[in-house]
């Protein structure tokens, strides 16, 4: 099982509905609208999965 970073849910790879690759992993979704939710800001969503990144955390926004 995987779990779908966009509502949490647990969703098996086998039966999801929907599906994304970003940066060379593949993400799957309980619903297309997750999908969606995730392709239109990916990085919103992966800043909590506690992996190991490359890039450094954003400590301050400059506009």
């Amino acid at each position: 099982m995987v779990k779908d970073l966009v509502c949490g849910m647990m969703v098996d790879p086998e039966k999801a509905p929907a599906k994304t690759e970003y940066k060379g992993q593949t993400y799957y979704f309980c619903a297309p609208g997750c999908k969606v939710a995730f392709e239109k800001d990916p990085e919103k969503y992966l800043e909590g999965t506690g992996e190991p990144h490359e890039h450094h955390h954003h400590m301050h926004h400059e506009h």
